[in-house]
């Protein structure tokens, strides 16, 4: 088996522009990872015969991302014993609910780990594979705390910023 990586699966070129923020996290960590378009209904052999592949390949964790049925998150865990997490796309008459359903209504022994409708769902799914992999990787799991600590100190310095426009000073606490 070769290096461990992510694949990002979508069931349309065009949920690439939401996906995108989950690859850029992929990239900050310096993970390996594949994208590809396939569908659960359109391809569904293709589907199947990547997901076997690219487990053998080294394939650690699995992100699905589809819009209106949103079968293709189930449609891969049902043929992998990987993390599986699914990003449900804001799109159709129902703008992502009806994915999200979809999505997280899994039948008991096949999980899928669902995110929230849209980018975030997708910047949370690359951090919650970060997460998996950082179980294994002391190094990574260093890397994913320091992010968290980046994360922190610009939410506080937004905030004494915001007291500063308000107060006309620099608040501390």
């Amino acid at each position: 088996m070769s290096e461990k990586f992510v694949a990002i699966l979508m069931g349309s070129d065009s949920d690439y522009g939401t996906m995108e923020p989950a690859v850029e996290i992929l990239k900050s960590f310096d993970i390996k990872f594949e994208v590809k378009v396939t569908s659960a209904h359109r391809t569904p052999m293709e589907t199947m015969n990547y997901v076997k592949k690219a487990e053998e390949r080294g394939c650690a964790v699995f992100i699905c991302a589809a819009g209106l049925a949103a079968h293709l998150a189930g449609a891969v865990a049902a043929n992998t014993t990987c993390p599986v997490i699914g990003v449900p796309i804001n799109c159709g008459p129902l703008n992502g609910i009806d994915a999200l359903l979809s999505t997280v209504q899994m039948p008991g022994g096949i999980p899928v780990a669902t995110m929230a409708i849209g980018k975030a769902g997708a910047k949370n799914a690359a951090y919650f594979a970060v997460q998996i992999l950082a179980v294994s990787d002391p190094e990574l799991m260093n890397k994913f705390r320091m992010d968290r600590i980046r994360n922190a100190d610009a939410v506080n310095r937004k905030n004494e910023a915001l007291q500063s426009r308000i107060h006309g000073e620099k608040v501390f606490d």
